[in-house]
């Protein structure tokens, strides 16, 4: 941000007011990275695709998968979309030789020029959330539409297409409105809340905005799946999320718009096994377990987060709580290798970090 002396100085969102006049400028040499893309029309949700080339990479060129869904003007004007973003190099040159010709630069620049191949299907009805299946072997995709259903699609063509010029050419050539393995009209209402279980390959949780929880087991073969119509239906409003534990196979937790966070065991139906019935002062719209302690976060309109411990989560007391954000929190994720870091994001259009290993005092956004 520029002040009234022409100094550039960071802004931090909650700790100083914006004053009339000023304004945001990105700083790109803030980032080690930056790269920007079109979709075409807004894309509510996406998820990454896990590509083979391991994790925590830190080299460049970097690249990745993404599957997004949009949310059109009309219903006929949506897509279902795999993304492969790669070449990407860091966001300011390293080591650039100050003596170098204008020619080797351009050559440069081309040469890190970062490219996108992208493969779409049509799909009829916008789409609220798409999860993609990171179990082995698998490349299936869920998608929440505002059908009131919801689809399992496979997902290779596309990613073939992403990878191969000949593949994107074959794939082009026969687009038409996407074919999904299996479809699910049984929740009687659209939806947004959707997870895939990291332990058990295929196995799927799905909830609506009337209240209702599925849960998919799949069949042998992998192109069906077995539901229960008899619904998981403890909440008395609008699912928000869901998300199975990482760690225990037939365990789940859901939040929703009736401000409770449930933790539910498929063994046991239909009622939940432990409940915080007034986690927030309003809709609790996000959830995130934690991959190595047992942690959940949430975060609700009220622009709270909250971190659980499920070790006490009977007292219905959060372990901590944090107010940054000056609207709803519309997403939150624990870090996948510090399980003391997660990050937020809300309304507000900030996005904060949080590290629960500092001290309180220190503790920032």
């Amino acid at each position: 941000m520029e002040d009234g002396e022409g100094e550039n100085r960071v802004y931090v969102p909650g700790i100083e007011p914006l004053e009339p006049g000023v304004e945001l400028e990105m700083d790109r040499t803030a980032y080690r990275m930056y790269h920007e893309c079109q979709t075409g029309a807004p894309c509510l949700s996406f998820d990454v695709l896990r590509d083979g080339d391991g994790d925590g990479r830190e080299q460049f060129p970097l690249s990745m998968l993404l599957c997004a869904g949009t949310q059109a003007d009309t219903a006929m004007s949506n897509r279902l979309l795999v993304m492969r973003m790669f070449n990407l190099h860091g966001t300011e040159r390293e080591n650039q030789d100050e003596e170098s010709s204008e020619e080797e630069s351009d050559d440069d620049d081309e040469e890190k020029k970062p490219q996108m191949e992208l493969a779409m299907m049509p799909h009829y009805g916008g789409i609220n959330r798409v999860r993609v299946c990171l179990c082995a072997s698998s490349n299936a995709g869920s998608v929440w539409s505002e059908k009131g259903q919801v689809e399992i699609f496979d997902l290779r063509p596309q990613l073939e297409a992403v990878h191969s010029s000949a593949a994107m050419a074959a794939f082009t050539s026969r687009q038409k409105e996407a074919t999904s393995l299996f479809s699910f009209s049984g929740h009687m209402s659209e939806g947004f809340a959707i997870d895939w279980s990291p332990t058990v390959a295929g196995r799927l949780v799905s909830g609506d905005c009337k209240k209702n929880i599925h849960v998919w087991e799949p069949r042998e073969g992998g192109t069906s799946w077995q539901i229960d119509q008899r619904p998981f239906s403890s909440h008395s409003k609008s699912v928000e999320d869901l998300q199975w534990s990482p760690t225990e196979a037939t365990v789940f937790a859901s939040c929703s718009v009736d401000q409770s966070i449930r933790i539910w065991d498929i063994r046991a139906p239909p009622n939940s096994m432990l409940s915080a019935d007034e986690a927030h002062s309003s809709d609790v719209n996000v959830i995130s377990w934690n991959r190595n302690e047992p942690f959940l976060l949430s975060g609700g309109d009220d622009g709270i987060l909250k971190v659980w411990d499920l070790r006490q989560f009977k007292s219905g007391r959060p372990v901590a709580t944090f107010k940054q954000h000056s609207a709803p929190v519309t997403s939150v994720e624990w870090s996948p290798t510090d399980s003391s870091v997660f990050a937020a994001s809300g309304a507000d259009d900030v996005v904060s970090q949080w590290d629960l290993s500092v001290e309180s005092c220190d503790v920032g956004g």
